[in-house]
Parts: structure tokens; C-alpha cells; sequence
């Protein structure tokens, strides 16, 4: 099939490209217990809550059995529960509450690496002759100094540790706790499968697979073209037998259960995406790369009166690319997650007087995309970046690391904290803010992470009881998407795509015809789509002013005129 056929051929249907993903980071949603840590059943207790937003799927990160270097993406026993989330019977009950609520639940599985405690690799830095040796990647101490590898996590940025014992250096992509599991090892592969399919039997929907395009690597070890591959990482995601494994994984599990799996795209750029998603290899069902990150935290201004810090021209490039990179398979869209700041920080703007029409904005951009959006948890009031000043207030071992290591080096720390204020992952991780009540009614003990002073103004109880919140706008544009199939399977067409400030496409198919039209920047803006709106209704827009119905003024006129952050939704004849 060649790459116009694969962008001309219409999606065939499936429950999860008409979901909605809600992601839900456990330690952070609701405490139970009262030992100031989020839980399962904390979750159970709001999933009406969950369900009055309209959303499909839940996604919880990590609550496999863990010690918590990377909080849960270092499992050391995929088998059972992390002791802080509650048991399997939590688990379970959970589970059949959100399947009795017509929702679905996915889970976030690390397939790259295990815990340095998890019992294969306690057994496998015993002796090179233990069984469980050969389930891990090590480089043996005679052979010399290992090649060079980065990690993300490690102090001191070496992607190997010498282990003692077996005199060789074990190879980790990430923390020094976090071990890299050997993939070429036929074992280790039925060893996860084996993991996929206990969940899948117990009932689960589908994964969201962490890392994913690194568990290949090349046991030559070559040397790196950072020409090609600058910061190493890119390189992590193009391993030999990636395709081959995947294929593998399709074939021995997803293929005999109805289910969905997601891939954290790590390193894969546009070009590339078809083929993890393309049905016809037989892979995955989806891919997302770390895009908007990417476009938020290296570009410039388009211009500078825009009033966009960043190239949103470059944006709108990045997801029209990643649109086409899909082919004949299914793209997924998001601006924030458990590993990205507070998408109304970075993309919106979280002061006074635009918190709220941005919050709105950004919910009717990854509400009319194509593609299955992924939300994250506190999204839809508006919760924005806390905003650390003190290293001894984070708890990400990113951050936490990246700084015993400028500090080590004698750079700026001050910098780096500043930075951190902007981009640090915890700023997505602040504890659910529920009420008004002591720690926004998250837990009944001090919280495991500080919780954003904000909470007094932003929380679900105050937004509940406001007809025009950020919380019930949300509501309506779930609302909306469902209602018109043209919004989930339609095709997507970038209009106006140099404009600085506005953000312009159209939507076809299932016999409608949309035409949203968003400004991204705090000014006034205008956008130009290229035709006069004739006969253009409006149907959906983020100011409590904005109306519906037909405007006789605009249709005669080929720009449409935008309020700070407004966005409007057209339906066209």
C-alpha cells in the first residue's frame, strides 16, 4: 500500500478511536486511607464523578508492586498491587465498577525494564551463569570501558552500572534502579506476554506501553551518529528487531483479545509512525510522540507581537505531520500528561483574566482533532503549574537527579530551578484539587506531594456549581464530539497554516463539514481560511458570549475575528 493510498483510505470503526482517554495518576487522585498517598480505592469512590464527564477509558499509570525510585515505572512484581494503592481485591472491585459504568480500564505497563528488586534481577547479578543473567543486557568488564550510552535519569548520565559480582556493567536507559530487559531472550518475550495476558484474562482494555520503541537494542553496540541521533536518544527507538518484536507482541496477544494498545512514541518521529500503527503490520493500535513538547520548549516566537512564546506555526506543522505519519492507521492527540507541565501553563495561560477562556480553548482543540485524545486528570478545571521553588519540594527523581548533578558540576542550580518552574514533571502531579477543604480535599494527612495553593479558587466543588466553569464547558465538548461522528472519523485539513496566532482547520466526513477556528495567543487575532463562510453556523464556542446560529456579517467575510484565546466551532453547509 503506498503512502497515498494509506492517507486516502477511510478508518474502519473501533471503540477506541471514538473513546475519550482519561488519565488518572493514582498517587494523585484521591487518598482513602488517609495516609496522604492517592489509591485505588480513593479512584473507586469519584468514578461518578469520572463518569459525569462523559470520558470512555481510564488510564492509571503504574500500580504494579514497586519500590518507587521512578513512582511505579520500576516494577518489581507485575503481578500484583503496589502495596501504597490498596490489593488485587481493590483492584478488582475498581475494575468492575468502572466496566458496570459502561466505561473502560487501560493500564500503563513498562515492557523496557524491571526494578533492580525485582526478583530476575536479584537472581541476575548474582553470577553470569544464573539463568536469569541472560534476562538483562550487560557488558562484560574485560571486554573494557562499556560503549558510551546515556541514560535519561542517572545521576551522573552513564546508561551502565557495574555490578560487582558478575564483574560487568548492566545497561539502564533510565535510573540505575531500573534495568534493561534483554528482548533477544526468547524468555524474557513469553515472560511478558504472559504478564499482558494475566491482566487482559482478568479483564482489563488494553495498555498504554511505556517506552516502548527502546526494547530492541543492538548487541554490537556500535558507535552513535549524534550527527544523526543528537542526544543519543533517537537512536534508543531504532532497534533492529523492534518491528519484528511487536509484530510478535501483536500476534501472541493483542490479536486474541479485544483490546487497545497505546505506544508511548519515545523517539519516533512523523515519518515513522505507520509503521507501528498501520493495521496491515499488524503492531499497534497507537502511537503518540512527545511533539508539543518538544515545539513548546526549543522554538521561538513566530513573531514578535504575537503574543505566542512559542512557534505555533511549528505546532500546527507537528500535528498535521503526525496526522499524515499515521497513513491508513489512527493517530491519538494530547498536550499534557504524567510526564509534560500542565498543558494551560505551557500552552494557554494560567493568570487572570485568561485562565479560564484558555482551559476552554485547549479542551475544543483536543476535542475537534482527529484522533483518540488522551486527557489528563485536573485538565478539565484548569489546574496549572505549582511551580517548586525549593528542590527539597519536588519528588520527581528526574529533576531531583538533574540537580545532585548541576550542583556536582557547580552550575547554576538557581537556573535550573527556574527552569523547572516551567517544565518539571511535577507540575502535573500536584494532588487532585476536589474542594476548598485542607489539601483541596485530596487526603485527610499531608499529601505526598504539596498541593497547589491555587486549590482555594480552582477546584470541582466550586466549578460544579458554575454553569459557565471551565469543568462544565468541558462537559458540553465531550458532549459535542460524540454527537457528530464528522469530529471522530472525518478527515482533518490545516487552513492558514502561517498564521502566528490562530490556529485554523477543517473536519469531513460522515457527511459533515466543520470548521474550527482558534486563537492561541493572548491578543486579538483574526484567521484566514481561504473562503467566505456562507451560510456557516456557529455551534460551539469558549465565550459566554459567543451565541449560536448563523452571523449574517461573518458569512459575507473570508476572516473571522478572535478574541484572546477564543475558539468558535463552524458547521458549514
Amino acid at each position: 500500500m503506498t503512502e497515498k493510498n494509506r492517507a486516502e483510505k477511510a478508518p474502519d470503526p473501533a471503540w477506541w478511536k471514538e473513546a475519550i482517554i482519561y488519565q488518572i495518576y493514582p498517587r494523585s487522585f484521591r487518598d482513602a486511607d488517609g495516609d496522604g498517598i492517592g489509591d485505588l480505592p480513593g479512584i473507586l469512590s469519584q468514578l461518578d464523578y469520572v463518569q459525569s464527564l462523559g470520558v470512555d477509558v481510564i488510564w492509571l499509570n503504574p500500580v504494579f508492586a514497586s519500590p518507587n525510585d521512578d513512582n511505579g515505572y520500576d516494577i518489581s512484581d507485575y503481578r500484583e498491587i503496589m502495596s501504597d494503592f490498596g490489593t488485587m481485591a481493590d483492584f478488582d472491585r475498581l475494575l468492575d465498577a468502572v466496566h458496570s459504568r459502561g466505561m473502560r480500564l487501560l493500564l500503563d505497563l513498562v515492557a523496557n525494564h524491571t526494578s533492580d528488586e525485582h526478583p530476575w534481577f536479584v537472581q541476575a547479578r548474582t553470577s553470569r551463569e544464573n539463568p536469569y543473567y541472560d534476562y538483562y543486557i550487560w557488558w562484560a568488564a574485560e571486554h573494557g570501558a562499556p560503549p558510551d550510552r546515556r541514560s535519561f535519569f542517572d545521576e551522573l548520565g552513564d546508561a551502565w552500572r557495574y555490578n560487582p559480582a558478575t564483574d560487568s556493567y548492566y545497561l539502564h536507559y533510565f535510573s540505575a534502579k531500573q534495568p534493561d530487559l534483554n528482548w533477544d531472550n526468547p524468555a524474557v518475550r513469553r515472560e511478558m506476554y504472559g504478564i499482558m495476558r494475566f491482566w487482559l484474562d482478568k479483564g482489563v482494555d488494553g495498555f498504554r506501553l511505556d517506552s516502548i520503541p527502546y526494547i530492541s537494542k543492538d548487541p554490537e553496540f556500535p558507535d552513535i551518529d549524534l550527527c544523526r541521533y543528537p542526544g543519543m536518544f533517537g537512536f534508543y527507538s531504532h532497534g533492529p528487531r523492534l518491528h519484528e518484536y511487536l509484530h510478535e507482541m501483536y500476534r501472541e496477544v493483542w490479536s486474541r483479545y479485544d483490546c487497545m494498545s497505546v505506544g508511548e512514541g519515545s523517539g519516533v518521529d512523523a515519518p515513522e509512525v505507520w509503521e507501528y500503527v498501520s493495521p496491515e503490520r499488524q503492531e499497534l493500535d497507537m502511537l503518540y510522540g512527545f511533539g508539543p513538547s518538544w515545539v513548546r520548549n526549543t522554538t521561538r516566537p513566530d513573531s514578535r507581537t504575537a503574543g505566542v512564546s512559542y512557534s505555533l506555526v511549528e505546532l500546527k506543522r507537528m500535528f498535521t505531520a503526525w496526522d499524515r505519519g499515521v497513513g491508513d492507521g489512527w493517530p491519538t492527540v494530547y498536550l499534557g500528561n504524567h510526564d509534560q507541565p500542565r498543558m494551560i501553563s505551557r500552552f494557554g495561560s494560567d493568570r487572570y483574566p485568561w485562565r479560564d477562556i484558555s482551559a476552554k480553548m485547549l479542551a475544543l482543540f483536543l476535542l475537534t482533532m482527529r484522533g483518540t485524545p488522551c486527557w489528563f486528570a485536573g485538565d478539565e478545571i484548569g489546574m496549572a503549574n505549582v511551580r517548586f521553588s525549593c528542590i527539597d519540594h519536588y519528588n520527581d527523581i528526574n529533576t531531583r537527579n538533574m540537580y545532585r548533578r548541576i550542583e556536582r558540576e557547580q552550575g547554576d542550580i538557581q537556573a535550573f530551578l527556574r527552569e523547572q518552574k516551567r517544565t518539571a514533571r511535577d507540575n502535573a502531579r500536584t494532588p487532585f484539587q476536589w474542594d476548598f477543604s485542607p489539601c483541596a480535599g485530596f487526603s485527610t494527612a499531608v499529601p505526598w506531594l504539596r498541593v497547589n495553593p491555587d486549590y482555594r479558587r480552582i477546584n470541582v466543588a466550586a466549578q460544579e456549581r458554575d454553569p459557565d466553569s471551565v469543568l462544565n464547558f468541558f462537559r458540553r465538548a465531550v458532549a459535542f464530539r460524540k454527537a457528530n461522528r464528522g469530529l471522530i472519523y472525518g478527515n482533518y485539513t490545516l487552513l492558514d497554516e502561517k498564521n502566528p496566532q490562530s490556529y485554523t482547520y477543517l473536519r469531513e466526513g460522515e457527511g459533515q463539514r466543520f470548521l474550527v477556528a482558534l486563537n492561541f495567543s493572548r491578543k486579538a487575532a483574526r484567521s484566514f481560511p481561504g473562503f467566505p463562510l456562507k451560510g456557516a453556523e456557529r455551534v460551539l464556542g469558549n465565550y459566554p458570549d459567543a451565541g449560536t446560529g448563523v452571523d449574517d456579517e461573518l458569512c459575507a467575510e473570508e476572516e473571522i475575528p478572535l478574541r484572546p484565546f477564543e475558539g468558535i466551532v463552524f458547521r458549514l453547509g
